[in-house]
């Protein structure tokens, strides 16, 4: 069933058309993922849907009692409100309910003796009974704890920018919705909440549309893509890896439809020009269709931007850290850090926001001194560092201008020289683009604007801080391929799972406290090993608590025995609470693959809840009878 449709949609930017009369429908319990190459309008096409902007031409239309959630790229958020009463926003009557509940509590706690606050917290507690918000509650409290937000009560305007971004999707995701719109929600959030995230979306009950660069998201969270390309519209039924196989098949299609079409053009050229004899009219009628023919477009050219750049010669001396530390305001970043970089790596920086990902890399390009310990950098090293602020744009400055600051010419691994011109044609900067202004660009642009500065440095060593935001799936493909056959070092901070997988071999993982932890292999065989290890350490508080049961005086004096029904319950109940175990983590892994089918997934949630509440109880009861059974061994 069709929840909104769009019809002709026409919009523009300058002199580009971002798309040129494009329909589509979203369908209830559809989950969209919106692609295309940075500057293609995604974000236009966003803010048309949730209602921000309006099209040149076209419509839109849905049901008049419909609302549209959108998180935009750039959290929209009233600085002077606090974070609760920025999440609780809304005329909905749950979210009034809700936001009455948490200022009642909030004025109880600060004077909890006075009658007429208990009184008022007494009645909104009435109307969270009266119109079921405790549950909406309690989802509200889940998705701020899992988005890293506790500070409740601070102001918005106090915020960082990440902090900002988590609170608006926070916002987005608590509120009913028909539609859910999020516009890049992956950036800024580590790896654990990603994964968070996408389970979390599978048993949303609204339809969703979301664009992001995250390929493993896009594959677990949609069941139908949507491609912007070149003004048109493309959908494909499936996930982001059916996508990848149904859109090779249209492109080849195509490829076949215009050598067909060459093919009838040189027929008809050939006819013409042999001029035989003909009444005129059938003569101006081929005269008419052969301009058409040639008149006629198809768009199988592809955009490219394979890179060939080469690098300058890279020693056996690279950079070696040793006994490093680093501490801001008093707290712990980095302890004890030793670390010797060589020829050819490929390294992965991974852990939470704010653990020192970026200070480590900061303190091995020199751009910050460590408080203790040696950073030793070899004579040959010649660093490009990718950051992830690139403010100091001249936005004033032309595209073309902007890179001949950095190099006119480069020179590939063979010694080919490319201009700057050429190698913007490269990155999807056509000539009629070259000379538009920086501020003309969108953040994607800008992003690869950017990259293409730092690659025509033709650094040794390649320092990557979060690469993959804003930048769109293309451009990540063919980075990821340009980074397999570069001949330096690689060290990359990123939380796109999918890039860590490609481009890395081995990672440093912080671990919170200044620790952290060299592992080899990719991100996806770390965290296997980390879950494993995670699984065997609830076994081992298990049992460290089942000993202390052993230990304590009131299980001593118990003397009780099993009756003959407990003993029998007894003898079965711990494979039954293995049984329940394993069935909660297939349950998980379950509902990970099977973001393409919304209706599964909700099956799947409410089964892993129904199990979850069932192992609790067959705990409880196990620590009962295990008590009994230690007093009558005792």
């Amino acid at each position: 069933m069709s929840i909104l449709s769009a019809q002709q949609l026409y919009q523009s930017y300058g002199d580009k058309t971002l798309f040129n009369e494009i329909s589509f429908h979203i369908e209830r319990n559809q989950r969209i993922g919106l692609i295309g190459v940075n500057g293609t309008g995604k974000s236009s096409l966003l803010k048309i849907i949730a209602g921000v902007d309006t099209p040149e031409r076209g419509e839109i239309d849905h049901a008049k009692q419909f609302h549209i959630e959108y998180s935009p790229q750039e959290p929209e958020l009233d600085d002077e409100l606090t974070v609760l009463e920025q999440i609780y926003y809304g005329d909905s009557e749950i979210m009034r309910v809700m936001r009455q509940y948490e200022q009642s509590l909030k004025e109880l706690e600060q004077a909890p003796e006075d009658e007429r606050m208990q009184e008022a917290l007494f009645r909104s507690q009435q109307r969270m009974d009266e119109t079921d918000a405790w549950d909406a509650n309690t989802v509200a409290k889940t998705v701020l704890t899992q988005l890293g937000i506790s500070t409740y009560g601070q102001k918005v305007g106090e915020l960082s920018g990440g902090q900002k971004k988590r609170v608006a999707i926070a916002k987005a995701l608590i509120q009913p919705a028909d539609l859910l719109i999020l516009d890049e929600p992956t950036n800024h959030l580590d790896n654990e909440t990603i994964e968070w995230l996408e389970s979390f979306l599978a048993q949303y009950r609204g339809s969703l549309i979301v664009v992001t660069h995250d390929r493993y998201f896009l594959n677990r969270v949609t069941n139908t893509i949507f491609e912007l390309d070149k003004g048109n519209l493309y959908s494909y039924e499936g996930n982001y890896e059916t996508f990848l196989y149904k859109k090779a098949e249209r492109e080849e299609q195509e490829r076949q439809e215009e050598q067909k079409h060459q093919n009838l053009l040189k027929r008809e050229l050939a006819w013409l020009q042999r001029g035989p004899k003909a009444r005129g009219t059938k003569q101006k009628a081929r005269k008419e269709r052969a301009e058409e023919l040639k008149e006629k477009s198809f768009q199988t050219s592809e955009d490219s931007v394979e890179i060939a750049i080469g690098s300058t010669r890279l020693g056996n001396d690279v950079i070696e850290l040793e006994d490093v530390s680093k501490s801001f305001d008093g707290s712990r970043i980095i302890q004890g850090f030793s670390y010797l970089v060589t020829p050819g790596e490929r390294l992965g920086i991974i852990g939470p926001n704010g653990s020192g990902k970026t200070t480590l890399l900061n303190m091995m390009a020199g751009r910050i001194e460590p408080d203790d310990g040696e950073i030793r950098v070899g004579q040959t090293v010649k660093i490009g560092y990718y950051t992830q602020d690139h403010r100091d744009m001249d936005e004033n400055l032309r595209v073309i201008e902007y890179i001949k600051e950095e190099a006119e010419v480069v020179y590939t691994a063979e010694g080919d020289q490319i201009t700057a011109e050429q190698m913007l044609e490269k990155f999807m900067f056509p000539r009629s683009m070259q000379w538009s202004y920086i501020s003309k660009l969108s953040g994607g642009e800008r992003k690869r604007l950017y990259l293409l500065r730092v690659l025509m440095q033709e650094p040794n060593v390649l320092f990557l801080d979060e690469p993959t935001n804003d930048l769109d799936t293309q451009t990540l493909s063919v980075l990821e391929s340009y980074l397999d056959a570069f001949p330096g070092v690689v060290i990359t901070i990123s939380h796109d799972r999918y890039f860590l997988d490609k481009v890395t071999d081995h990672l440093i993982a912080f671990e919170g406290n200044g620790q952290t932890r060299r592992f080899q292999g990719n991100y996806s065989e770390y965290m296997d090993v980390k879950r494993e290890e995670d699984q065997q350490a609830l076994a081992f508080q298990r049992q460290q608590a089942k000993e202390e049961r052993k230990e304590s005086p009131h299980h001593r004096n118990r003397k009780r025995k099993l009756s003959y029904k407990e003993q029998q319950e007894w003898n079965t109940i711990e494979d039954e609470i293995e049984q329940l175990e394993l069935r909660y983590e297939e349950i998980q892994h379950e509902i990970t693959e099977t973001g393409s089918d919304a209706v599964k997934a909700q099956e799947l949630f409410d089964e892993q809840q129904q199990v979850e509440e069932q192992l609790e109880r067959t705990m409880e009861r196990w620590e009962e009878l295990s008590a009994i059974v230690e007093e009558q061994n005792s």
